[in-house]
């Protein structure tokens, strides 16, 4: 896989210019092993791994949220390499627009604004790559999947009767 030789060859990428990943969205239903595939392609690098649920991130404090984004990200750079796993990313995520007009938004956009300076932030000497996991892709906030941060999208179906019979 394309983000594990990254994490093993980081000199060897940076020295021929390749376009360094920022972030991945493994998208599929619930139990096809998103999360497992998230720590696999760690565990195979040898790199870090840093993981919470969207839900982890929202509090009822505004601000509260935003610092925690901003500790886990303090954390992986300092760990470098290393991979930041964010599960049910659509938990902070949603799509502004498409969002109730009840309360618990602000925190919610508090924390999805943090997620999205982290990944800003990032320079190519960082050597973070952020993976995030859902089932609802279709209601994500387009500034997510914008190029330079979930610009890589991973499809983690069900699998058919060939590979259910091989599993």
């Amino acid at each position: 896989m394309e983000l594990v030789s990254f994490l093993q060859n980081f000199s060897k990428f940076r020295m021929l210019g390749a376009r360094i990943p920022r972030g991945a969205l493994l998208i599929g239903p619930p139990g096809t092993g998103k999360t497992l595939l998230a720590k696999a392609i760690a565990g195979e690098s040898e790199v870090a791994f840093f993981s919470l649920s969207g839900s982890d991130f929202l509090e009822m404090f505004v601000g509260v949220g935003a610092s925690r984004v901003r500790d886990l990200f303090t954390q992986a750079r300092k760990a470098a390499p290393s991979i930041v796993f964010i599960d049910e990313i659509d938990a902070v995520g949603r799509s502004r627009s498409k969002r109730a007009s009840f309360g618990g938004n602000e925190e919610r956009e508090s924390t999805l604004n943090q997620i999205l300076v982290e990944m800003d932030g990032f320079t190519p000497n960082h050597n973070v790559i952020v993976l995030a996991g859902t089932n609802r892709a279709d209601m994500l906030d387009p500034a997510l999947l914008r190029p330079g941060r979930f610009d890589r999208q991973i499809l983690v179906d069900r699998p058919d009767l060939r590979g259910r019979r091989d599993i």
